[in-house]
């Protein structure tokens, strides 16, 4: 019998308790995979290549103020913008006000669009369709697909902020790099109804020549706009993105705080289930040494047992938490980046492997150089 086997058999031996330690760390490693998977999504994930060179400058004092457009123009002439292009929220719901009837519309320059957002790809008749059409409308595929929408369709918002229920027909469908779930449809249609909406966008959204300009276009845009009635505050994309995570509170404490608590409670648990196996086999430890085991046999096969249970049971766990976030990173928007990779994968595998070695490396280690008469005299 190999010691592989020899392992899996004696990690098989109590079938109830080596249920419900891969039952607790399963759980606790859904859990963790999780929380791993909103910190990647919001905090190390950076997007399209395209978006790295986007910046969006909106009103200093905050989001609900608007910006003149004449603004546009003068940031065209900074060094290093490519495309501007103005984005007012619009915020209306569909058919009904509940929460599944509802995305993020924006209207925009349709002209100008495809120039600040070129990994957006849509068919060039569509894009025409939309630009000549006034109250033509794009949408994201998986925007199209949650409704069955199809290029030709006939949709209505309803208001929420601007006195107007845009009646829209679907020109085309864009296919973003990730689902943004997302509408955009005529600056046009909105400020020839709504008199007060005229010349007074939200944001901007602004295309720099490269990565590296980035920071100078912020710069200069601010400086630009320093002394004017309306300030501005200029970031990048993704900048601008955390702004809205963090109004919910400290989302990286939060998250650390959960993954701590939840690594430290299952290794505990784990060790004091190894405590107690590896107690339980005294006897058979020293049966061992006179059968020729070694000390460093002995070590590799407790860990080894400890190790197979905790990695079976964080897979266990990993596999519903994948489901998970691939559901949450459905909803678009801000949890687009929210899904499980393959690196991620593998750490919280390694985490698993982890609570697995440290819960049974003491034990094992106090098994391992236990003397065969003490081990025969055990009783319990």
């Amino acid at each position: 019998m190999t010691l592989s086997l020899f392992i899996t058999k004696s990690a098989l031996r109590n079938k109830r308790r080596t249920l419900l330690t891969m039952l607790g760390v399963a759980v606790s490693l859904g859990l963790l995979t999780l929380m791993m998977s909103v910190w990647k999504g919001f905090y190390l994930d950076t997007g399209s290549a395209e978006s790295a060179q986007r910046v969006i400058t909106r009103h200093k004092v905050s989001l609900t103020n608007f910006l003149p457009s004449y603004y546009r123009e003068r940031i065209r002439t900074i060094t290093g913008v490519v495309a501007v292009v103005p984005n007012s929220w619009f915020g209306g719901t569909y058919k009904d006000d509940k929460s599944g009837n509802f995305f993020a519309q924006f209207f925009t320059d349709a002209v100008e669009w495809p120039k600040v957002y070129p990994e957006y790809r849509i068919d060039p008749d569509e894009l025409r369709a939309w630009q000549r059409d006034r109250a033509g409308a794009i949408v994201d595929d998986a925007l199209a697909t949650q409704y069955g929408w199809k290029v030709g369709q006939k949709i209505i918002l309803k208001r929420n902020i601007y006195p107007v229920d845009p009646e829209l027909t679907i020109r085309g469908i864009y296919h973003p790099p990730e689902a943004s779930k997302t509408m955009y449809f005529h600056t046009e249609y909105v400020e020839e109804a709504v008199s007060w909406a005229k010349g007074q966008p939200g944001t901007f959204s602004i295309m720099c020549a490269s990565p590296e300009a980035v920071t100078q276009v912020s710069q200069a845009v601010d400086d630009m706009f320093k002394n004017a009635p309306a300030p501005t505050k200029t970031e990048s994309e993704k900048a601008f993105t955390l702004g809205f995570i963090n109004m919910l509170g400290n989302v990286k404490v939060f998250i650390l705080g959960i993954g701590g608590a939840v690594v430290f409670a299952t290794l505990l648990v784990s060790a004091n289930t190894m405590a107690m196996a590896i107690r339980e086999r005294t006897r058979e430890v020293a049966v061992l040494k006179i059968l020729g085991f070694q000390r460093f046999t002995i070590l590799a096969l407790f860990v080894g047992e400890a190790m197979l249970q905790c990695i079976i049971g964080g897979l266990f766990g990993i596999l519903p938490a994948t489901l998970m976030t691939a559901i949450v990173s459905s909803m678009g928007g801000f949890f687009a980046g929210i899904k499980m990779t393959p690196g991620l994968f593998a750490v919280a595998v390694g985490v698993a492997a982890f609570i697995g070695f440290i819960s049974a490396i003491v034990p094992s280690y106090n098994a391992s150089k236990l003397a065969i008469v003490d081990g025969l005299r055990h009783i319990g």
